[in-house]
């Protein structure tokens, strides 16, 4: 029987286990470069089969969040390679997680102070998080958002593929396609967001669209074997929305079959909330959406994500629901995690008042099983 502390292989990546640690937004890059800090809590953590780093973004137009990482600026790629390099000599696997935000940031983050830029101009009911002039953090509503020209959307492609050769060269393993909770793809792919009338917009085919273009290109440059992907078919996240999600995301991964990609991210009910949230009339199904991918061809692990413990990780390994599975808060609070599901012993609570920005405090203080008392 296959253990979630087994190894295994996803596309060109070999894993110690099948435990991930999700990507988890920290604010804690100022300038979006990565540093020392940034790499020690990698590095603390590296025991995971693979560690997703948190959302990174693009370009600077892709920002959204105040201190949160990069891939566009020089120095940001040097220091990744202290993440990488810290991360490949604890014997871990990395790959970083590429981030384009749409409407989901605030006109001070952007170029010149711009419009954020989305599939059609409807603002989304959410919130980013700003640095204030003395240095503390708040959360503010998201800007007004401005539509993309038909012809800008080739340069967003291009961005993203440009952005995977970077994380290639800054020594990552691979890199996932953020497609979830309600950033540019998936405001593509949702009609809540995306009213357009052109090829983008529509039609299910239509605003899929955008999503396979970056995955061709993408796959184009570093290979579909470092290449995975993040969706989330019922998350409200970011005032994401759709009636209708069984078939929308049933033809994105009958989609993504063809690619032979690393793995497929799947969020299941709300991000970081209910597990059975649902859209539309009746329950999403997981297992016929997994279903329907084998059917259509496809072989990528299987990552499950969204309030997994110990029990239900190693059910769902055990039970062939899926190949790996990603915990987000405990990992922020136990950086030794794999050992402590293996051996089934006590958790450390984190400490939400230190999730977004700040320094060491929370981030890479808290205690690994040695040195608990």
């Amino acid at each position: 029987m296959t253990s979630l502390f087994d190894p295994l292989k996803i596309g060109d990546i070999q894993l110690a286990n099948r435990i991930v640690m999700a990507p988890l937004t920290r604010n804690r890059s100022p300038g979006a470069v990565p540093n020392t800090l940034n790499a020690a809590y990698y590095e603390q953590r590296a025991t995971a089969g693979l560690l997703i780093t948190e959302a990174t973004a693009i370009t600077h137009q892709g920002q959204g969040y105040a201190d949160v990482p990069g891939l566009y600026k020089p120095e940001a790629l040097e220091g990744w390679k202290q993440v990488t390099d810290a991360v490949h000599k604890a014997g871990g696997k990395i790959v970083v997680q590429m981030w384009h935000v749409g409407r989901i940031s605030h006109d001070t983050l952007q170029p010149n102070g711009g419009k954020p830029v989305a599939p059609s101009a409807i603002r989304a009911k959410s919130k980013t998080y700003l640095i204030n002039e003395d240095g503390t953090g708040t959360f503010a509503e998201t800007s007004e958002p401005r539509a993309l020209e038909l012809n800008e959307l080739p340069g967003i492609i291009e961005d993203y593929r440009r952005a995977a050769r970077a994380a290639i060269d800054a020594g990552f393993d691979g890199v996932e396609i953020h497609a979830a909770n309600g950033y540019l793809i998936d405001q593509f792919l949702r009609s809540g967001s995306n009213q357009r009338t052109d090829e983008y917009g529509g039609s299910i085919e239509n605003r899929a669209r955008l999503l396979f273009q970056v995955v061709d290109a993408i796959t184009a440059e570093i290979g579909a074997g470092r290449t995975a992907i993040r969706i989330s078919p019922v998350t409200p996240a970011n005032d994401s929305s759709d009636p209708n999600p069984q078939p929308l995301f049933t033809y994105v991964v009958e989609g993504l079959a063809k690619y032979g990609l690393a793995y497929i991210h799947v969020i299941e009910g709300a991000t970081g909330g209910p597990r059975d949230h649902q859209q539309g009339d009746t329950p999403f199904d997981y297992a016929a959406l997994r279903a329907a991918y084998q059917a259509a061809g496809g072989k990528a692990a299987w990552m499950v994500n969204n309030g997994y413990n110990r029990e239900l990780a190693i059910d769902a390994i055990e039970d062939g629901k899926a190949d790996l599975v990603a915990f987000g808060k405990l990992f922020i609070a136990n950086p030794d995690l794999v050992d402590r599901l293996k051996n089934d012993t006590v958790l450390n609570a984190p400490d939400q008042g230190t999730f977004y920005g700040g320094g060491a405090k929370g981030y890479t203080d808290y205690p690994i099983l040695e040195n608990v008392a």
